[in-house]
């Protein structure tokens, strides 16, 4: 496995352990993991540090509006936000806030974000994000929880706040708004004996006041992360400065490696939450660069546009954001004429072939580039080098159309708010590792622990099993929960619950997931991930979940099908109606059962793996009806409970 080296051998199972592969690094590391940088010990060095030598670099943009139009990004340098997050760090203490307290930020990436982050950092008190997307009531629960003291609030969130008292007023003391005060807000929350700030009120309070900013160590929690998860109460993951530092070494050393090192002229776009630890790292890293970061509006729909104007160079993606490039793509294609059609797929398949052979995409073919993919790449802004998708699988055939059309490298990474994101990631110009998360980063070791229930052998000849992960990115402990800590933490190896399958060249696939596994009552055990990625294959459908239990013998599942694609095929079978009438139409379940079965067969799926009945919902599983993550993993427990009354006129009507 070219890509990965051995640092430790495997072990057979034991009566109480199963058996565990050997573990693995990256070939990057192998003298030894990226040696601490000199005076960066904490997520505040990297700021600090970074505007002493860049003092005048942009750091921190947004879009600039005139007569209610959005015009050019107007930036501040990393001096400024400096001279701004003394001033913040200064009223946070003057509100009572001290060292080892916690400071909640609710609200969109903005610069009032990142200046508050930056105010927690120096004065080495925990940022606890809040976001409403965990579910209702999750924000009153993360207050109360992590005893949050201040909060950083974006103005229209403000009435969302309020909604949390009186529970949260036994913590909370001060509510910061990013914009303006209402009186009538005002007037509601010192009703509660709490006191508010516009951003700019806020900014005075603590300026007579000089405090000195603590000495905060490497081991000292910066942050504390709760993640969704699909079942139960938010979890509060405590991520120290050194599990940051130490991913951007390795980070930093990875893409030095691959000759794509980011530098100060770097643009990124911010618009992935940054209460989530994907965007968090990545904002970190640019700011360790003296780069630059511009911020998105907020809305999905003006998100091309503000792509346009701020011209990133890296681009990080979920996969739902570019699936709708590609889908947006290959509406442009089909629609541009037989000529154009032709010369696009004339194109594609002649650069993916020299791809495929080895050559880098700016070399596979060049003319080609500058006739056809010009266009996508200048829809992306013309400047974007690197598009990294995390946070959820991205398809095979979307990365290797997106390897091929935008002229930049598209790579898939993998990890946890647990393991401070990245610990996968694939390589650029290398067409091999399309449908996996690459080879390990630099900075942690990898094991695969056998999951003989599922029948996953972590020694075979193709290693399977459960990804292990150890290294000093790892989180520092459940906050409050140290049952669930001990849970995952094994003898120093974080246990993700994700199945993995180690490649011939040492990149790592993800092929299930541990805790989605139930038994039939024929006593046959179901991966219900594998088969959805399976059934999922089908052009026809958008989103599958598959349910079974041990009380039945089949498998049932809920579709949203691919609202183009069933009007379609509706159409050239007669069918009338809209898509919502289409979808209840007992011929429409039939095809779409059929298409199902075909992919089963195909892909040679046991008896007891066939889906046997389907239900067709013209609406797409979402978070609003708490159905899907923040990160667009399904609540499977949620769905069963919104489902139950169809799952069960399913097993009734099929019997």
């Amino acid at each position: 496995m070219q890509h990965v080296v051995e640092v430790e051998k495997g072990r057979e199972a034991s009566d109480d352990r199963p058996s565990v592969g050997p573990a693995y690094r990256s070939v990057f590391a192998k003298d030894g993991f990226p040696q601490p940088i000199p005076g960066l010990e904490t997520c505040w060095d990297v700021f600090r540090m970074s505007v002493e030598k860049n003092p005048n670099n942009r750091m921190l943009g947004r879009r600039e509006f005139v007569d209610g139009k959005a015009g050019e990004y107007i930036w501040l340098t990393f001096q400024e936000v400096y001279d701004t997050v003394m001033k913040v760090g200064a009223s946070i203490r003057y509100c009572g806030v001290e060292k080892g307290g916690r400071c909640g930020i609710y609200g969109a990436n903005c610069p009032e974000w990142v200046i508050s982050m930056e105010a927690c950092n120096a004065h080495g008190i925990y940022c606890v994000p809040l976001y409403d997307t965990l579910g209702p009531g999750a924000v009153e629960f993360i207050i109360c929880h992590a005893e949050v003291q201040i909060v950083f609030v974006e103005e229209k969130k403000i009435m969302e706040m309020l909604k949390t008292f009186p529970n949260s007023t036994k913590f909370l003391k001060t509510i910061v708004s990013f914009g303006k005060v209402t009186p009538e807000q005002q007037e509601e929350v010192e009703k509660f004996g709490l006191a508010i700030y516009s951003w700019d009120d806020f900014l005075l309070a603590g300026e007579n006041q000089p405090f000195d900013l603590p000495v905060n160590k490497k081991t000292d929690i910066c942050t504390i992360m709760y993640t969704s998860g699909t079942t139960g109460d938010p979890k509060g993951v405590m991520i120290s400065n050194e599990s940051i530092i130490t991913l951007i070494a390795g980070v930093d050393r990875l893409l030095h490696c691959e000759h794509e090192q980011l530098h100060e002229n770097d643009v990124y776009l911010s618009y992935l939450p940054l209460a989530h630890i994907f965007d968090r790292v990545n904002e970190e890293l640019f700011i360790f660069h003296g780069a630059s970061i511009g911020f998105w509006r907020g809305d999905v729909k003006l998100l091309i546009e503000d792509i346009g104007v701020l011209k990133p160079t890296v681009f990080c993606a979920v996969p739902r954001v570019l699936d709708r490039v590609y889908s947006g793509l290959q509406d442009k294609i089909s629609s541009g004429g037989f000529l154009k059609q032709t010369l696009f797929n004339f194109a594609y398949k002649y650069k993916l072939r020299n791809m495929k052979r080895g050559r880098k995409h700016e070399e596979a073919s060049p003319i080609l580039d500058k006739i056809v993919f010009s266009k996508v790449k200048q829809g992306l802004g013309g400047k974007v080098r690197l598009i990294l998708s995390g946070a959820a699988p991205l398809a095979s055939h979307v990365e290797a159309f997106l390897r091929v059309v935008t002229c930049a490298h598209v790579l898939q990474g993998y990890g946890l708010t647990e393991t401070c994101a990245g610990t996968f990631v694939s390589l650029p110009n290398d067409m091999a590792m399309v449908g996996t998360v690459g080879p390990p980063v630099p900075n942690v070791d990898v094991c695969l622990e056998s999951v003989p229930e599922m029948g996953y052998d972590a020694l075979s000849s193709i290693p399977r099993g459960e990804i292990c992960i150890r290294g000093k990115t790892l989180f520092s402990g459940y906050y409050k929960r140290e049952d669930l800590t001990n849970e995952v933490m094994i003898d120093g190896w974080f246990h993700t619950g994700d199945v993995g399958e180690w490649q011939a060249d040492g990149s790592l696939k993800i092929i299930d997931r541990k805790k989605n596994i139930f038994k039939l009552s024929q006593g046959e055990y179901v991966a219900v991930e594998n088969l959805e990625s399976i059934y999922g294959l089908v052009p026809d459908i958008d989103t599958i979940w598959i349910y079974g239990n041990s009380f039945e013998s089949f498998l049932v599942a809920i579709v949203n099908p691919d609202k183009q694609a069933l009007e379609c095929w509706a159409e050239e079978n007669g069918l009338s109606g809209d898509f919502a009438a289409i979808c209840e139409n007992p011929k429409a379940k039939e095809y779409i059962l059929g298409e199902l079965t075909k992919i089963a067969k195909a892909k040679k799926l046991k008896g007891f793996e066939f889906i046997k009945a389907v239900h067709l919902d013209p609406i797409p599983f979402d978070m609003e009806r708490d159905l899907l993550t923040p990160t667009y993993k399904k609540k499977r427990p949620q769905l069963l409970k919104y489902y139950q009354t169809v799952i069960n006129g399913l097993y009734k009507n099929t019997k």
